[in-house]
């Protein structure tokens, strides 16, 4: 790997190419670097994570408008959606919405964290729908993937945008223009271009994951996918971009992030060396924000200790800073603590789901988010009575740059009436890479069949997994296999007409 140090640079100054880090980032997208054999089986594994929490929110009303919305958008040659007829066809940008979508609504696929948040699964539904429009294979699909994750992780773990209420998505815009630029073999000058274009347009505030939660949460990563597409098609088109976007006079960075003094280093590897960033990716095991896993299995943990939660007084939890002030009382969200708040809210709320794993010993990504669930007088009692606190400690094994120690715990300290204190930590929740029992293929596969075994018929599902288990063999111009059907009186319609 190479630190590449990222500063901004006046006009006056004419920074070359070469040098700028959406060029670094091209060329690692256009150097064909032999694939790695355990992150092909892991991108493998988040096409199997991402098709179950799309297939499970196909009836949910933001996939509904999504799925209505691109069904106006018919093309023979273009790219499907999922449950949808894979003989039936769809410009890919808007196929790339519509599953975009399905698969973020749930909040229940794969993360990384480190100096920013991220979704690097979203990443594969536009490629996804480019590799089927322009009949890729499967090897194809998976360099794109790989390379998508590589950039999407990297610039994660060097450039912070939420310090300063950007949305991670502006990081997504130019992992999904590396990730097309690598499968469909661009050369780095026309990967650079689609970068630079495809962060420009991403750009857009943490309102939307701020105070009343909407449902712009799940299409905001489809939206990134869509531009990024486009921002790659006008650039194969012989066009250009803003540039330089990261280190430019009024660049994204001297404008938005740090301004002119700001001083990043983003770690790349070098050109031809094997990507390996989505082994450093996790999924989460519960429908809900990750900083959360860790405290559901606590919850789950403290729920067998305690024999009467009516005698529970008062909850502290003590955690990093992210957890605290993103998830945690430190955000200052009247939203968070009410039970009339939408669901995207609560998945937003770590008292609300604490109170409710504790109570229930488990978590479902349907029931533990219901109106009369979250109405429940006792589990309102609990959720009250919670305060987190950052806890430096905590703070600092959050952003350990060792994936080995990185931590996304906290330590709990329940008071009973009595002044009996009863505490439980964890570092890192069981399902992680390094946890208690980390996520293998058979569960990801098993988190397919929960999710969609009363949605997808046995025979479906059986393909489904057996195709693409053999994505490496997939020829060109049979992608359309990773599609999964679903009987189409199962899918629900969004009566209210649009434009479209």
């Amino acid at each position: 790997m190479i630190n590449h140090k990222v500063k901004v640079y006046p006009s006056k100054i004419k920074l070359s190419k070469k040098n700028q880090l959406a060029w670094k980032i091209a060329e690692i997208g256009s150097d064909n670097a032999k694939l790695n054999s355990d992150s092909i089986e892991m991108a493998i594994n988040r096409i199997i994570d991402n098709a179950s929490v799309a297939i499970a929110s196909l009836n949910r009303k933001p996939v509904i408008s999504a799925r209505e919305m691109a069904k106006s958008h018919l093309r023979k040659d273009g790219s499907t959606i999922f449950g949808i007829d894979s003989k039936i066809k769809f410009d890919c940008e808007w196929a790339a919405w519509a599953n975009g979508t399905a698969v973020r609504e749930l909040d229940f696929h794969d993360t990384f964290l480190a100096a920013d948040y991220s979704h690097p699964g979203d990443n594969i539904p536009p490629l996804l729908a480019v590799a089927q429009k322009l009949k890729m294979s499967g090897l194809d699909l998976l360099r794109g993937i790989i390379t998508a994750y590589e950039v999407q992780v990297n610039l994660v773990k060097g450039i912070c945008l939420h310090k300063h209420k950007i949305d991670h998505i502006a990081h997504l815009g130019p992992s999904v223009a590396a990730g097309i630029g690598s499968m469909l073999k661009l050369n780095t000058e026309t990967i650079y271009q689609a970068i630079q274009q495809a962060l420009h347009v991403t750009v857009s505030t943490r309102q939307s994951r701020k105070g009343e939660i909407s449902s712009w949460k799940a299409y905001a990563p489809a939206h990134a996918g869509k531009l990024a597409i486009e921002a790659v098609d006008r650039v194969m088109r012989g066009e250009g971009a803003p540039s330089p976007i990261y280190e430019g006079e009024d660049s994204v960075i001297a404008r938005i992030l740090d301004g002119k003094n700001a001083k990043y280093n983003v770690p790349l590897p070098k050109k031809n060396e094997q990507k390996k960033a989505i082994l450093e990716t996790y999924t989460k095991e519960y429908s809900a924000e990750y900083q959360a896993q860790a405290l559901i299995d606590i919850a789950k943990k403290l729920n067998k200790k305690i024999s009467n939660l009516n005698n529970i007084k008062k909850i502290d939890i003590y955690t990093s800073h992210h957890t605290h002030y993103v998830i945690g009382t430190g955000a200052n969200d009247p939203q968070k603590m009410d039970p009339k708040a939408s669901r995207e809210t609560l998945d937003h709320s770590i008292m609300y789901i604490f109170a409710v794993a504790l109570e229930d010993a488990d978590w479902h990504h349907v029931k533990s988010y219901t109106r009369a669930r979250a109405n429940r007088k006792s589990t309102i009692k609990i959720w009250h009575s919670i305060k987190t606190h950052e806890d430096k400690k905590w703070t600092r094994k959050y952003h350990d740059p060792n994936p080995k120690n990185k931590s996304f715990g906290a330590r709990v300290v329940i008071t009973m009436k009595n002044g009996k204190k009863i505490s439980e930590q964890l570092e890192r929740a069981d399902a992680h890479p390094y946890g208690a029992r980390p996520f293998k293929r058979n569960d990801y596969i098993k988190k397919f069949k929960t999710l969609t075994d009363n949605i997808v018929s046995r025979k479906e599902s059986i393909r489904f997994i057996n195709t693409v288990q053999s994505l490496k063999k997939i020829k060109k111009g049979q992608l359309n296999k990773l599609n999964i059907v679903v009987d189409k009186k199962y899918l629900k319609k969004n009566n209210k007409q649009g434009i479209f």
